[in-house]
């Protein structure tokens, strides 16, 4: 009630908005005169004058009102469009970083021009998004000769272009393109291995175009990138049939333990018996010199790899993980124990309550060792190999704004979620469309029947109909009901994007009949008496001189107008909706559809107790109260309760969506922080022409805690130090002479002699690619991680915990420990890798060639499923196995790392020590 009372005394929220863009109006107005008395060729030098205002220290805000009037100018100069005042306002709010919500027919496309030039100033580049190519493309084509006579370039990003032709585009000044082209450029960006492929510069500011569809309405769906590495079924079902041939090493009676490596001499590692070892608590295998050499015996043996070619041969070397993963699943992972085989599929058991876990794998082809195992069919897998949502990947721009006919319904979640207000411009002219009363029928044949029926009427006297449905298959059922009763018509269903907007366009001509979904056509307008420039194409042809076109476009808007004029009389546009939808706003766009510009129009929705959104919330109920007050079947009800009723339906459900798209972001925030940092990671690798200085603070880092360690338990960590060294950079030290200081001198030495026989940049790209291939694994990884604890922490909520903090936490420690492992799993490689320059056939060349002692050094792609593969196996060719001293095989864990009496992160409500940590 006192909300009413403040309105009624101040106007509401949005008529305070709209009151404060009026001066900014005004001082736009006041430029016009000097904007008109400008030459052609001042308009480019005035741009430039802009942007030197800019770099002198004044704002967008200062310049916007001479930008704007300048930009009003080369659109009525270029197209003969002048931009009203409220299309003004409309750019005025977008360039504040808010939504404009204007109505079907007021020239949005217009009102991007003067926002998208003036930022656009600033040289960071502006994305105007469009829910389509054809869109992108139209809106580019059209505003193009606007914004070269301004002196800036446009390009338009399209899903069939190439890299070369993407970068192109976004150096632009302005962009165009869909939401999922701009997504996935993204995503592809953050992808690749060297800077010059990426195609993107930046996110500085973005008109969303439909801004309701693009960021509502499709919020739900993340956009994935995923694929299949080659397809290497066969080596999993080769390998499983030969490794019964290993031993193990044998262990100590007295300790029942293996050998301590630490203490041997090189020699007696040399001949110590046995293939490999295990370790049953963690589910690990390990390969000893002499496993490495028996699987490279057998794999020639068996013509599995090329003769004259070793085991440590980049090609080759993932036979390694091969053979370590059929070694686990044949030595830690039994059958109706770790899984069962149901109907020819290896299913996972839960081994505290015995049932099978639908849909889950095990991860790193660790699964299919155990298809192989067992003789089943072997299952190819995408992996996700990069996501983001729409509601994160537009949050990243510096400045966001969008355009839509219907936003205010929304307005609590654009708030809330992208913290944007919505700000409704008034239209130019008042709206003359009628909103009639929903007609609501008992059943759905009823209901058909009527709209057949109210379709012939109108459209035997010539008045345009546009039908909306709510599906396709609504549509098509709706066409065979009309073309059964002779009425010719058209049907879109949002396939055919550029035959759409044709046939939209003369939706409004006289008898036109056009049913559609809901959505199809948005973007194109419907003016009454049809399109005259569709028409004026036609005629003349695609290949038509700009003279044929001008000429024809003359005459057909000569003829328009008295087409115009008829349908005017005849009441304009009637747009019927079949059904209402679960949300208003939906509504709100089919019926804004009609009543563009002032125009005249209709607007009605029949609704029958069978429909979807009736059935959710009581139809039944209602329908057998109708019955029972003497409703008759084909009888419709008007009544204001009942249109109520609906609408607090419809609101209903949208607090719902609104809910599972709150709770959508909440939890993709956590993978989002964690995403931005991998990103910047990878930028700064991708930069970084020092990376041998990142190695040695790595080193450093790593050296301070062990030696902490070790000062704390001098009598028996001496023992764990000189492992740590020896394992993780390749150094041997004797017990008698170790130090923190002769480490680090004998790394640094080690890095100087590397990077000079195969110089600075060679060394610089090789630890480069090993960064990225490493970090590109472990990222796909941690997101298969997150995902499977998404699903897994719902349970937790059994014991009283907050599943989202519970997923937070864990996410975070597993985020940790992948960062962990990256850093020294990259050291050890670099160490530990050995350089061989072999001697060329010509004196004025020489081959190099690195070899690496750790099994990680492979190349990347064949593990992150074909990522970049190619330039990553030039650069990891160089990188070979070779004086494998000390290898050990880390199997990567299925869970993160986390303390003995933590929580189990699969969520099972155990400790860890009682669960996985066994």
């Amino acid at each position: 009630m006192l909300d009413k009372i403040f309105t009624a005394i101040f106007g509401s929220q949005n008529d305070r908005d709209v009151k404060k863009l009026r001066p900014i109006v005004e001082q736009v107005n006041a430029k016009e005169e000097w904007a008109k008395s400008l030459a052609a060729e001042d308009f480019p030098k005035q741009t430039q004058i802009f942007k030197e205002r800019l770099a002198k220290g004044e704002s967008l805000d200062d310049i916007l009102p001479e930008a704007f009037a300048l930009c009003r100018e080369a659109a009525f100069r270029v197209r003969g469009e002048r931009a009203y005042d409220v299309q003004v306002m409309g750019s005025i709010n977008l360039h504040m970083g808010r939504i404009t919500e204007m109505k079907t027919g007021e020239g949005k496309t217009l009102v991007a021009v003067a926002p998208s030039y003036l930022n656009a100033l600033s040289g960071k580049g502006v994305h105007v998004v469009t829910v389509n190519d054809y869109l992108a493309e139209r809106d580019a084509n059209t505003m193009r000769p606007v914004f070269a006579y301004l002196g800036c370039t446009v390009g338009a990003i399209l899903s069939n272009m190439d890299n070369a032709a993407r970068r192109e585009a976004y150096a632009c000044d302005i962009t165009y393109g869909t939401n999922n082209e701009f997504g996935f450029d993204y995503l592809r960006d953050n992808m690749q291995i060297e800077l010059k492929q990426k195609v993107q510069r930046g996110f500085n500011y973005c008109i969303v175009d439909e801004i309701d569809s693009i960021l509502i309405d499709e919020a739900r769906t993340p956009l994935i990138i995923s694929g299949a590495g080659e397809d290497d079924t066969y080596k999993y079902y080769e390998v499983d049939k030969y490794v019964g041939e290993f031993t193990e090493v044998a262990k100590d009676p007295a300790t029942d333990d293996y050998p301590d490596e630490v203490q041997m001499t090189p020699e007696e590692r040399a001949a110590m018996e046995g293939d490999y070892k295990i370790d049953e608590k963690s589910k690990r295998v390990s390969f000893t010199d002499k496993g490495m050499d028996h699987i490279e015996k057998i794999l020639h043996q068996h013509n599995l790899i090329q003769s004259g070619t070793k085991l440590q041969d980049e090609q080759n070397f993932e036979f390694l993980h091969y053979f370590t993963q059929a070694l686990r699943a044949h030595l830690l992972y039994q059958n109706d124990v770790d899984y069962v085989v149901k109907d020819g599929q290896v299913q996972i058991v839960d081994e505290f309550t015995g049932r099978i876990l639908e849909g889950r794998r095990y991860s790193d082809g660790l699964h299919q060792a155990i298809e192989a195992k067992e003789h089943v069919k072997i299952a190819q897998r995408n992996r996700t190999m990069a996501t983001v949502t729409f509601q994160n990947f537009f949050r990243m721009y510096d400045k966001l704004s969008g355009m839509t006919g219907t936003a205010q319904t929304e307005a609590v979640e654009f708030s809330k979620i992208y913290k944007l207000d919505v700000v409704a411009i008034p239209t130019n002219l008042p709206v003359a469309r009628i909103d009639e009363q929903d007609e609501v029928y008992l059943n759905e044949e009823d209901k058909w029947n009527a709209i057949v029926k109210e379709i012939k009427a109108a459209h035997e006297k010539g008045q345009p109909i546009l039908v909306g449905t709510v599906s396709v298959e609504k549509s098509e059922h709706l066409s065979a009901l009309l073309t059964r009763a002779g009425i010719r018509h058209e049907v879109l269903n949002a396939k055919n994007h550029a035959r759409e907007a044709l046939i939209i366009a003369e939706a409004g001509a006289k008898g036109a009949v056009t049913v559609a979904t809901n959505m199809a056509g948005r973007g194109t307008d419907i003016k009454l008496g049809g399109s005259y420039e569709s028409r004026a194409l036609k005629r003349v042809g695609t290949n038509a001189t700009p003279e044929q076109l001008k000429e024809a476009v003359i005459a057909e808007k000569e003829k328009w107008q008295k087409d115009y004029e008829e349908v005017k009389s005849l009441g304009g546009l009637y747009v019927i909706g079949s059904e209402r939808h679960e949300s208003r706003r939906i509504d709100n766009q089919l019926r804004g559809r009609s009543g563009r510009q002032g125009d005249p129009g209709r607007s009605k929705f029949f609704i029958s107790m069978d429909d979807d959104l009736m059935r959710l919330f009581g139809g039944e109920r209602m329908k057998h109260i109708m019955t029972k007050i003497g409703m008759e079947p084909g009888e419709p009800i008007y009544h204001p309760w009942l249109t109520k009723g609906i609408e607090n339906a419809q609101k209903k459900v949208e607090e719902r969506n609104f809910e599972i798209r709150k709770n959508l972001i909440d939890y993709d925030d956590v993978l989002n922080d964690q995403r931005e940092y991998i990103y910047e990671q990878r930028d700064g690798i991708l930069s970084d022409e020092k990376l041998s200085e990142r190695i040695m603070l790595t080193a450093q880092d790593y050296l301070d805690q062990w030696f902490e360690e070790y000062s704390h338990n001098r009598k028996n960590g001496l023992t764990a130090l000189l492992t740590q060294i020896r394992e993780n950079f390749g150094i041997q030290l004797p017990a008698e002479d170790v130090s923190k200081e002769k480490v680090m001198a004998l790394l640094q030495n080690d890095l100087t002699e590397k990077e000079s026989l195969v110089g600075h940049e060679q060394f610089n790209m090789f630890i480069r690619y090993q960064y990225l291939q490493l970090i590109d694994r472990k990222w796909l990884d941690q997101l298969e991680f997150l995902d499977g604890l998404r699903e897994a922490v719902h349970l937790r909520s059994y014991s009283s915990k907050n599943p989202l903090t519970e997923y937070k936490i864990d996410g975070f420690n597993a985020f940790e420990d992948m960062l962990e492992s990256i850093r020294l799993t990259i050291a050890s490689r670099v160490f530990k890798v050995r350089i061989q320059i072999n001697p060329a056939p010509q004196p004025a060349q020489r081959n190099i060639q690195m070899n690496a002692q750790h099994q990680q050094a492979q190349s990347m792609g064949q593990a992150a499923d074909g990522v970049n593969t190619h330039q990553s196996r030039q650069a990891a060719s160089k990188v070979m196995a070779n004086g494998r001293q000390g290898q050990s095989i880390t199997v990567r864990r299925t869970i993160p790392k986390v303390g003995r009496n933590d929580p189990c992160p699969c969520g099972s409500g155990k400790k860890y020590k009682q669960c996985h940590g066994r």
